[in-house]
């Protein structure tokens, strides 16, 4: 990890100057959104819209995370403007160590603090047999690593093919290696077998209730698409600049694939948890649309009364790190407890914020905060002109 010092007269990459505005606001629009709904508190059910599907099915919260890769993509195509002008095997080695660091943090963050406490208080081991391998910046450091590679070796047409061949094929892979009966059940997926095949289930996430992990190994192909599209969206707005031409062929390209998931959704189920190839469309389709708005609401209209904009712009130049530190502080608060058996995140969600506000409405305030606090740090890192990269 490399922290970058800016002079307040040399801006750095990381500033708005050498970036349209618009996909910098989105990038820290994300990173506020996975805040709010990763960290919706204690004491109440959150509202319906700050919730994942279930299973089946998709929400505004489920549109977080694949928007994430699509960032991600977006400053790829950034990055790989330098990355011309590299050797190949200095090229290979910059994608290959910041794929591992990413991949790294993404791990000692579910390992992090390395012990555990009991009931009673007593600091217990945290055995490397028990940690979870994959997860949310794992995905993301892959994705990267091998989006990277495509882009910069091949032809467009021809990660064009990939990208398509990834879709459909994983959508043959399920129905081929899952249970004959319901491919795509929790239960029956390809891709809880394979990795209960590659990993026991101490390895996988249990939020579901059984052993299963949403960022799984097989489901990270086509969740590479997320980026790749996401690369050529910001190619694309860089070659046409800011102009309406741009904002109705990324709305019309948009409509596209959220026709074409829709319609896919029919015969293969939109589904975030199993990454299905109509939920990368559908997410794909939705981030281009968004897209085209802020740069139709801010680069042509101008609409940046009050400068609701720099909100947006200060946690989108450190993303990594504040989503890092939204995760690290929520462990910290779990592991210390305080009266009546409960942990400081409990207590704060109930007897603070549910005493103010019972119910949904409470929940929705506690993140807001959590993620104001977020804000914060990057707010003071920005000042200083600080902005850690990966």
């Amino acid at each position: 990890m490399e922290t970058q010092l800016s002079s307040p007269t040399r801006p750095s990459l990381a500033d708005t100057d050498n970036r349209f505005l618009s996909l910098d606001v989105f990038r820290g629009l994300t990173v506020c959104f996975m805040i709010v709904v990763n960290t919706p508190g204690s004491g109440a059910t959150p509202f319906s819209p700050l919730q994942h599907a279930h299973w089946h099915g998709f929400t505004p919260t489920d549109l977080v995370f694949p928007s994430f890769l699509f960032a991600v993509g977006n400053a790829m195509s950034f990055a790989m403007k330098k990355y011309s002008a590299l050797g190949t095997g200095a090229v290979l080695t910059k994608v290959a160590k910041r794929t591992a660091l990413i991949f790294l943090l993404g791990y000692l963050m579910y390992w992090f603090p390395f012990f555990r406490l009991s009931d009673s208080g007593d600091i217990l081991p945290f055995p490397i047999s028990e940690t979870r391998i994959w997860g949310v910046l794992q995905r993301i450091g892959v994705c990267y690593g091998l989006a990277s590679l495509m882009v910069y070796f091949l032809s467009t047409r021809t990660v064009i093919w990939l990208s398509i061949v990834f879709l459909v094929g994983y959508w043959l892979m399920l129905l081929g290696w899952g249970d004959p009966a319901d491919p795509f059940s929790l239960p029956g997926n390809a891709v809880l077998r394979l990795d209960r095949f590659l990993l026991n289930d101490a390895h996988l996430y249990h939020g579901e209730g059984v052993a299963f992990e949403p960022e799984g190994l097989l489901s990270t192909l086509p969740s590479i698409v997320n980026v790749i599209i996401g690369y050529y969206a910001g190619q694309f707005v860089q070659r046409m600049g800011k102009n309406y031409e741009s904002v109705a062929k990324l709305l019309l390209a948009g409509a596209a694939l959220i026709f074409v998931a829709l319609c896919w959704n029919l015969v293969f189920p939109i589904n975030k948890k199993i990454w299905t190839s109509p939920f990368v469309l559908l997410t794909t389709g939705l981030d281009l649309t968004i897209l085209a708005t802020l740069i139709y609401t801010i680069e042509i209209r101008r609409w940046t009364a009050a400068n609701w904009t720099q909100f947006f712009v200060i946690p989108g130049k450190n993303p990594l790190f504040v989503y890092l530190l939204s995760e690290v502080l929520v462990i910290i608060l779990y592991m210390v407890p305080v009266g009546g058996g409960q942990s400081a995140f409990g207590w704060i969600g109930t007897q603070v914020f549910q005493g103010v506000a019972p119910g949904p409405v409470g929940s929705l305030l506690f993140a807001l905060t959590f993620m104001l606090l977020c804000w914060g740090v990057g707010w003071f890192l920005d000042r200083r002109k600080i902005y850690i990269r990966v």
